[in-house]
């Protein structure tokens, strides 16, 4: 009986055909875009292309408080300064490999529509992949780990934001309970100049869910009820669901503020030749690419840790 896809790949959302072998600048502008598509906090994030493995990406500020009077036909030799600094990027090579057998694509009822559907899921689930890598990866992963051959990659944004960001540890009070005081704690630890509108709340949609309950518990246990939905969203803040954060953390910063950097130097490669290909019958893939998650201001973000299980 032909097997239906749903039966072969599950939990997948189709982007669109991919060209096979070395890509050229736009199709890997394009095929790292796609995978953008996979998740909710990627589309937010900052993403930088290099043609170098390791370097350095330029970082700009302006002061404040840069205006002067003005005085007829004078100049009085002032000029407002501009500050440079640089953000240091090593990217690390990964790949993912499959392989698909001929029999599946002659026995299925997507007929030889399989090939590309399975690649476009593939493509999906590298996104999904590479944030839950961005956020979670730690190089000090222990060995005994089931995922220490995924987290080992390369040191994720909760790790960077751990050793140098603001950080609110919520594990001593009423024991990491849910509250609005969790959230305004954390905006009082961010300086004003950050606290401009474009800030995100970024946590699990478990933790997400367990702040409606509380907002919701409270509302009946004094006898009310929430009219406003802008109330889910704590301080005005805007709230990003993050399936890969874990449930005990909340991040606060603008989403710009998280940059993956990526190379050029990207392959999707297919091979249906070679020893194995013919004795097995299979059709051989892999994707190759670099990438490195940065953070452009540390002072920028704060991470709300210590919050109980829910």
């Amino acid at each position: 009986m032909p097997r239906n896809i749903r039966q072969i790949i599950k939990d997948t959302i189709e982007t669109g055909a991919l060209d096979y072998g070395i890509l050229n600048p736009e199709q890997a502008r394009k095929f790292i875009q796609q995978t953008f598509d996979a998740t909710n906090l990627r589309p937010l994030i900052r993403h930088e292309m290099r043609t170098a493995r390791t370097g350095e990406i330029d970082k700009l500020g302006i002061n404040s408080r840069i205006l002067r009077s003005k005085v007829e036909n004078t100049d009085d030799g002032y000029r407002a300064g501009v500050t440079t600094d640089v953000l240091q990027y090593a990217t690390t090579p990964v790949r993912l490999p499959w392989e698909i057998t001929e029999e599946t694509l002659r026995e299925n009822i997507e007929g030889q529509q399989l090939e590309t559907i399975i690649t476009n899921y593939m493509t999906t689930q590298l996104g999904i992949d590479m944030e839950d890598l961005d956020l979670n990866g730690d190089t000090e992963t222990d060995a005994a780990d089931e995922d220490y051959d995924f987290l080992k990659i390369n040191d994720g944004w909760v790790k960077q934001l751990a050793a140098g960001s603001h950080i609110v540890d919520r594990s001593a009070v009423d024991g990491g309970a849910m509250s609005l005081d969790v959230f305004y704690s954390a905006i009082k630890e961010l300086p004003n100049k950050y606290n401009n509108g474009k800030l995100k709340w970024v946590m699990s949609p478990h933790r997400y869910q367990d702040w409606i309950y509380t907002l919701l518990n409270s509302a009946v246990s004094n006898g009310g009820i929430i009219t406003d939905g802008r109330i889910e969203d704590p301080c005005a803040i805007e709230v990003v669901q993050c399936a890969n954060l874990s449930n005990d953390k909340i991040i606060l910063t603008d989403p710009k503020n998280l940059i993956e950097v990526s190379t050029y130097n990207m392959m999707i490669r297919k091979t249906t030749e070679g020893m194995h290909a013919i004795m097995e019958d299979k059709r051989f893939y892999v994707v190759h690419l670099d990438y490195d998650p940065i953070i452009e201001e540390l002072d920028a973000a704060c991470l709300i840790t210590g919050l109980a299980e829910i």
